[in-house]
């Protein structure tokens, strides 16, 4: 039997497609960026251009799912409270709206994963660390498109986030995997918090998604899967 095959776009260094993988299915990736550490087949280049070939010929067939992990950080809660805090206006790059257009052509099932914050997608699943046993919070939303699962409870978080936060500095047993200084994790914390050994870059281990989530989200996708064909 061929295993499923899902398309991992903006790719970064791997977390999400990494996570599939241990969901059993194969994992190609699309990045604008160079990602020598990926760990799985890649084509470098835009994202949207790529769906958009992958449609127009056909290719897209091969897919079972596809991920997409579109930068927004005009909707990050991060960046939006920063630009707030220095007065910046709202220029970053919002892709969410195109990336869904292009994948509700494709006629497959998809996930649009997208940080908490004001991005545009339906939260039919939010994930965090502290459900899969992991050192770190790291929230994730994700909007399911025609497929879904039933909406896992959040677990409630039992302790402190290490570093500095308003001035005050509190020790904790979870670490945050973003900036420098002040307490946040250093790389090897990164890695060990969220299940990245593969990449060292501290850029790419900040944008991470823990491979937790998407081995969660890939299992339950082909349950939902297997139920339909039965």
């Amino acid at each position: 039997m061929t295993a499923p095959r899902v398309l991992d776009l903006y790719s970064c260094a791997g977390g999400a497609g990494w996570g599939y993988w241990l969901a059993g299915f194969e994992v190609d990736g699309c990045d604008i960026a160079d990602r020598p550490r990926y760990p799985f087949p890649y084509h470098r280049g835009d994202a949207l251009e790529y769906l958009a070939h992958l449609i127009t010929t056909g290719d897209i067939d091969r897919y079972t799912l596809v991920h997409a992990s579109p930068p927004c950080q005009a909707g990050c809660a991060l960046t939006v409270g920063t630009n707030r805090s220095q007065g910046w206006g709202g220029s970053h790059t919002d892709l969410v709206a195109p990336t869904r257009e292009l994948l509700d052509r494709t006629g497959l099932p998809y996930v649009i994963e997208q940080p908490n914050g004001r991005a545009r997608i339906r939260k039919d699943v939010s994930l965090c660390g502290v459900m899969f046993g992991l050192k770190v919070f790291r929230h994730r939303n994700f909007e399911l498109g025609n497929w879904s699962t039933v909406k896992p409870v959040h677990v409630k978080h039992d302790g402190y986030v290490r570093g500095h936060r308003h001035g005050v500095y509190r020790d904790g047993p979870y670490v945050a995997a973003y900036g420098k200084g002040g307490g946040k994790a250093t790389v090897p914390e990164m890695q060990a918090a969220m299940g990245i050994t593969w990449t060292d870059v501290h850029e790419e281990l900040t944008e991470a998604i823990p491979p937790a989530y998407t081995r969660w989200i890939g299992t339950a996708f082909l349950t939902a899967r297997q139920e339909v064909l039965a």
